[in-house]
């Protein structure tokens, strides 16, 4: 089944998900939207557990990953893992070659460190104009989001209208997990995950923007270290 939600009806089933456990809202997804939901994997540990509740429903669940060309080795490993562990496809969106090549012609490989808007050009080319692609004949889409995460996550909804994409419906299972929640299932149920993780990485992107954090620091605190908090997103969850 592939369901249109507006108006009234629409926020009715928001109200009714808000707080329900995540499994409910994926089962939900599942049923409403069948193949025109996917889950955005980036193989982050949010992404792992949605990965695997998701089989746990339907093992031919759609995921599609945005590779930016940047990535960590860790991150191709684990993706290679899954496909092994769950036999499932994974589509995969590169950013268009042409505006690679002109953009770093143009600014050079490293340009995101030259400021916020070099950086944001980057993300724009390399993540949000494929996401765009991979949105397209979708009717939802899942994210690992968290409340917990940032300050720019700290209100997102189990539900969203996501306006900045055509008003499809987005859909954030484990909004209100913690860090904790999220690894206590990943150990319970065995499963691979980016070993950069062990490392001190509880947020993985692209290798040239993500560090290690230290000890005490903000869970977001290395993506982007050298911008200021309330700056660090990279278009992809954008509310504008």
């Amino acid at each position: 089944m592939n369901q249109k939600f507006e108006g009234k009806e629409l926020k009715k089933i928001i109200s009714e998900l808000e707080g329900k456990s995540a499994r409910e809202i994926l089962e939900w997804a599942h049923e409403a939207f069948a193949d025109k939901v996917a889950l955005a994997s980036s193989f982050g540990a949010e992404d792992i557990v949605l990965i695997d509740l998701l089989a746990r429903i339907d093992p031919h669940v759609r995921i599609f990953t945005l590779d930016t060309g940047r990535l960590p080795q860790e991150t191709y490993k684990v993706m290679e893992e899954i496909r092994e562990k769950y036999g499932v496809k994974i589509e995969i969106y590169f950013p268009d070659a042409k505006l690679v090549e002109e953009m770093v012609n143009a600014y050079g490989p490293n340009l995101f460190y030259k400021g916020v808007e070099l950086r944001k050009l980057c993300c724009q080319v390399r993540k949000v104009e494929p996401l765009k692609r991979a949105l397209k004949g979708l009717s939802a889409w899942i994210c690992g989001l968290r409340r917990e995460q940032s300050l720019t996550r700290e209100k997102i909804k189990e539900i969203e209208i996501d306006e900045v994409h055509d008003s499809i419906i987005k859909i954030n299972p484990l909004a209100h997990w913690t860090e904790g929640m999220v690894w206590n299932y990943i150990k319970a149920c065995n499963l691979p995950y980016n070993k950069l993780h062990d490392k001190g990485y509880p947020s993985i992107g692209c290798a040239p923007c993500t560090r290690a954090i230290k000890p005490g620091e903000d869970i977001r605190a290395g993506r982007w270290w050298w911008e200021k908090p309330e700056q660090k997103e990279c278009g992809l969850h954008a509310k504008e």
